[in-house]
């Protein structure tokens, strides 16, 4: 892991082409559907984490400021040849390290079902039931940050 770099990004830059595809790939096509469709203007307002292996992007997460103390964690995605390697745990120990900094104080996310484990491990706890979201089953998960 030590050969994996996490940094912030822009839409300006080069990478997000990258990140868009990513998302694309992990996120959309697998439910049929895609990016092309969506209102990606948020994307111009959040902050962009990206995980990058010998400069190709392998991860991404975006995160959006919902109020002074509270950042929503959305879209994150892990190419399918890094997932389960410790990818997303690097991606989201630095957002939580750089909001923590700025003085959020917790985080919030739609979490798949399917991946809540991931998100239990991380420290996250389930606060909704669940509910439909692109068409698949969705819980609000949160953070206290220390």
């Amino acid at each position: 892991m030590n050969d994996i770099v996490v940094t912030t990004v822009t839409i300006q830059d080069p990478e997000y082409k990258e990140i868009w595809q990513l998302r694309e790939d992990v996120l959309r096509k697998p439910l049929g559907m895609s990016l092309v469709n969506e209102d990606l203007s948020m994307d111009n307002e959040d902050t962009i984490f990206i995980a990058k292996h010998e400069d190709k992007v392998i991860g991404c997460l975006m995160l959006h400021s919902i109020s002074d103390t509270v950042m929503k964690f959305r879209q994150m995605a892990v190419s399918e040849q890094w997932q389960g390697k410790g990818v997303g745990r690097l991606l989201m120990t630095a957002a939580e390290t750089t909001i923590a900094a700025k003085g959020y104080t917790t985080i919030m996310l739609h979490a798949r079902q399917v991946v809540c484990g991931f998100y239990e491990s991380l420290g996250y706890d389930i606060t909704s039931s669940a509910f439909t979201e692109v068409g698949i089953p969705h819980v609000i998960m949160k953070k206290v940050l220390a």
